[in-house]
């Protein structure tokens, strides 16, 4: 009973686990070995390995399902696929596999994982081979070496022969987990050995990793069968290999490499150098001898991962030029003392450096991390940089120093400071090696020449930074800059208009289009009537009629002058003042009739328009306005000169309303003075309410309809109310959202 309810509790957890395990690409290696406790009992390691990096990683099976099959040959046809027994290996510990430590290469992070399962078992002497197994899907998608990765799973096996029985026999187990990561390019030695307690003969070689179990992970009713992911218990034996992709990889060369990766068959160590890198799949049998009889083969799978490696010690120095990655050229041009700069690096790993030189056949070294050097004299000299000497972390850096003779640039130029032109310029430049080969000059207004004597000219003003760059046989540079002042004096002042007529005031834009000219330059404009300015192009407003005169004076910052006037070309017109009242001055809709009394000066002829697509040329028109609302009137005034001037009113017609409440009347039913409302315009309001209370306090009649009156009943249906005086209040809201209130008194006469 307890051990059906152990398989439930067991399944269920399996259940558990299949969501997660959807993605389950993980698996990276494994191993089996068994312990023989005497009495026919035996104890069973497994150790699954996983990557703990990997994208849509499944973790661990919490419990591992085990089948331990007893046949000999075709398991699969023996047993009918029935296991002679079924066991859920619990897992017990999960710990971090330690990455290599590489004395002078750093590798990257990769995290690898163990699980670790234990389980026991009775195994009554047979003869026939119990195979014990656990089969679990996916391998890592990004496997360089099998076909199909992703979708193949992985058995991890081991056989218990009848002689291994017989003798109680101990399986070897390997001592060490392979590097979780090898660099590429150099050397691996691996002791992939094993210990065998009992003293046996090993034997060691690659052989095929297998498969076991199948990509279906999303159907419940598969996914612990052999084609599912994580089968429940192991299927029987014979598992299939994996396939290698050939002709690259193969079982005894699943690496490839150069030389070939291989594993000697006598001690285990895996050697050779892998070149490719990416992740691959080996497999390691270890078979065990006693007597020349195999007694037991222990087979590990396991997924190494090549990556290139950044080492430890690198010399480097900041050079001119870098020849095949090895030779660091440093070029000096007249300069026999150079500063070394040391960029070498890892700097935690560099104990001891060391700088030497030939320097006309006498060695001489320097211990400084960034030396000093003096030269003696022009020449080529060669040198090294060799970090940690004598220790296997260590690296050379080859030097070569070429001291050349010293090179100057300079250069004069020529140019009429007053009069726009061209700029001559001349190479006064010298190599000590006595030929320039080339020279770059840059003229500072995104202009260049590969001329020795160019000649440029300049389309703007300015303080331009010439720089002329030479280089001479040995391919040594050197460059001058000079400001150049290029400011000459235009030919021809040019200023549009420099002819105008016009009303005042009178504002003109004086367009200065004279070339070359700048802020730069000294500018006085002399208008005519007192007013002056020192901008390049001014604008200028004459306030009185007149003709002027204009001047206008210039001086380049290098003193260069000349001027310009265009007299009486300038001609201001007097223009006529415009301006108009009106009466009344709160027309409405009741006063629609607006009269317009001129007040301008000096003007001959009238033109209004009253805002409505209605005009008038009267001095003092009469205009009455088609309805309520703002209206912007203009009129226009005429001079004899012909300028013309402009005003402009706002003006309002309002709608007014006018209500009045009468004092008294006589509800008597004769047909005359019966009903009791008020009287006016009502044209526009809203929110009308009236309310008649008698002395009491009490309302008797209330409407919000200006046309209803009260007939003397309360509330137009009841008794006749009594003669007498009764309190009136009236309520509404103006065209324009104003309040309005009337109060009265309704004297009610019978």
């Amino acid at each position: 009973m307890k051990r059906r309810k152990l398989r439930a509790l067991v399944a269920a957890l399996g259940l558990l686990f299949i969501v997660p395990a959807a993605n389950a690409k993980h698996i990276i290696g494994g191993v089996m070995t068994y312990e023989c406790l005497g009495n026919n009992r035996y104890e069973f390691t497994l150790k699954v390995y996983r990557d703990c990096n990997c994208t849509d990683c499944a973790d661990f099976d919490p419990v591992a399902f085990i089948a331990v099959y007893n046949c000999s040959g075709d398991c699969m046809q023996q047993s009918q696929y029935t296991p002679f027994m079924r066991i859920d290996a619990p897992l017990l510990d999960v710990s971090q596999v330690t990455a290599p430590d590489y004395p002078c290469l750093i590798p990257p992070d990769v995290c690898v994982q163990e699980g670790l399962y234990q389980f026991q078992a009775v195994l009554p002497l047979s003869n026939k081979s119990y195979h014990i197994s656990y089969q679990r899907c996916c391998r890592n998608v990004t496997i360089n070496n099998i076909f199909d990765p992703e979708n193949t799973g992985a058995t991890h096996t081991i056989e218990i022969t009848p002689q291994a029985q017989q003798l109680c026999n101990n399986s070897p187990v390997f001592n060490a987990f392979p590097p979780t990561v090898i660099c590429a390019g150099s050397p691996l030695e691996f002791d992939h050995s094993a210990t065998d307690p009992d003293g046996d003969q090993l034997v060691y070689k690659f052989c095929p990793p297998l498969q076991g179990g199948g990509p279906i992970t999303d159907d419940q009713n598969l996914y612990n069968t052999c084609i599912g992911a994580q089968p429940d218990p192991a299927c029987p034996p014979p598992y299939d290999p994996v396939s290698f992709l050939a002709p690259n990889y193969s079982i005894s060369a699943p690496m490839g490499g150069n030389p070939v990766i291989s594993i000697d068959p006598n001690t285990g160590l895996i050697t050779g150098t892998p070149t490719v890198l990416g992740q691959f799949v080996v497999g390691v049998c270890v078979e065990e001898y006693r007597n020349g009889q195999l007694l037991s083969k222990v087979f590990r799978d396991f997924q190494f991962n090549v990556a290139r490696c950044d080492p430890t010690v690198v010399a480097q120095i900041n050079s001119d030029e870098v020849i095949n990655q090895q030779e660091f050229v440093i070029t000096s041009c007249g300069e026999n003392t150079i500063a070394f700069r040391n960029e070498s690096f890892q700097r935690v790993h560099i104990d001891v450096w060391e700088w030497a030189f030939d320097i006309n056949g006498m060695p001489q070294t320097f211990n400084q991390w960034e030396p000093t050097v003096t030269f003696p004299d022009t020449g080529v000299y060669l040198g090294t940089l060799i970090l940690n000497p004598g220790t296997v972390c260590g690296d050379t850096a080859n030097i070569r120093v070429q001291i050349f003779p010293e090179i100057v640039a300079d250069f004069g130029y020529d140019y009429d400071t007053c009069r726009a032109g061209p700029t001559v310029f001349t190479d006064a430049s010298f190599s000590g090696s006595g030929v320039l080969t080339g020279w770059d000059w840059d003229f500072g207004d995104g202009s260049n020449s590969a001329e020795q004597n160019p000649s440029h000219v300049y389309h703007a003003p300015g303080d331009f930074p010439a720089t002329l760059t030479v280089t001479d046989i040995n391919g040594c540079e050197d460059s001058e800059t000079q400001v150049l002042p290029y400011y000459p004096i235009p030919e021809l002042l040019i200023v549009s208009p420099s002819a105008y007529t016009g009303c005042e005031p009178a504002e003109i834009f004086f367009n200065n289009l004279s070339f070359p000219i700048s802020e730069a330059y000294d500018i006085l404009w002399d208008f005519g009537d007192g007013g002056i300015d020192t901008v390049v192009s001014p604008t200028y407003t004459y306030t009185e009629a007149g003709t002027y005169t204009v001047t206008l004076d210039v001086a380049s910052p290098l003193g260069c002058k000349t001027d310009t006037s265009f007299g009486s070309l300038i001609t201001v017109l007097p223009s006529p003042v415009a301006g108009f009242s009106y009466s009344p001055a709160q027309p409405s809709n009741i006063i629609p009739t607006v009269s317009f009394i001129d007040e301008s000066q000096y003007a001959v002829n009238w033109f209004y328009d009253f805002g409505t697509g209605q005009r008038s040329t009267q001095p003092n028109p009469a205009y009455t306005f088609p309805d309520t609302g703002l209206y912007q009137v203009m009129q226009v005034v005429t001079h004899p000169s012909g300028c013309r001037d402009t005003a402009l009113q706002l003006i309002d017609v309002r709608p007014e309303v006018r209500y009045f409440l009468p004092n008294a009347f006589t509800p008597n039913e004769d047909g005359v003075n019966d009903l009791y409302f008020g009287v006016g315009l009502m044209e526009g309001a809203t929110n009308f309410h009236l309310s008649i209370w008698n002395r009491w306090g009490e309302m008797v009649f209330e409407t919000t309809d200006p046309a209803e009156g009260w007939n003397g009943r309360k509330n137009n249906s009841g008794d006749q109310v009594p003669s007498g005086v009764y309190m009136v209040l009236a309520t509404f809201t103006g065209p324009r959202g104003e309040p309005i209130e009337a109060k009265g008194v309704a004297t009610v006469v019978r």
